[in-house]
């Protein structure tokens, strides 16, 4: 389904998942942080090891549908505005969605959609910290670094209802007129 791409730092906390296996962009983000891509093997040292080994073990049952929440040491870095949006996509449940309006809500904000939705789109760690849970207002699902099609898996996967693909209500429409709806 996936080709993951994992950095950890030298004490095993995870840094980053990169969904696409762009291994470039995440040795560059990896680098910047004093972090060991899986790759690394005998260069990392045991805690990395470590930690590499657990991620890729719990992201594995997480795909296959056997775990809801990970037991991770995670270590994002973000300014303060993204790590307490990506705090609150933590709390949104396994096999729920938010809005991006109801995310701000949660952060004290109603006003700053934009910024979640910018936040989001900085996660370095997706799956691990949730931001395929965020929908559009309209139900909708929207951006997503792995792509709308990995997106409507996971859901799926989580069991979330998932109502239509693209930016907005006329791409309902059209599924729902393909599907004779």
């Amino acid at each position: 389904m996936l080709s993951l791409a994992l950095a950890v730092d030298p004490e095993g906390a995870l840094v980053a998942v990169d969904l696409g296996g762009e291994r470039r962009a995440l040795a560059a983000h990896a680098a910047r942080h004093g972090a060991a891509l899986a790759e690394a093997g005998e260069e990392a040292g045991e805690a990395a090891r470590r930690g590499l080994q657990r991620a890729r073990a719990q992201l594995g049952e997480y795909l296959d549908g056997a775990r809801r929440d990970f037991d991770l040491e995670l270590r994002p870095l973000g300014t303060d505005f993204q790590t307490r949006a990506w705090d609150a996509l933590r709390a949104i449940p396994y096999g729920a969605t938010w809005t991006y309006g109801q995310q701000a809500a949660y952060l004290g904000d109603r006003q700053a959609t934009r910024a979640v939705g910018r936040a989001n789109g900085q996660n370095p760690l997706p799956l691990v910290i949730p931001c395929h849970r965020v929908i559009g207002a309209d139900g909708t699902m929207t951006g997503f670094g792995g792509g709308i099609a990995v997106k409507r898996r996971l859901l799926e996967l989580e069991g979330a209802a998932v109502v239509g693909v693209g930016v907005g209500a006329s791409a309902q429409l059209s599924l729902l007129s393909e599907a004779g709806g």
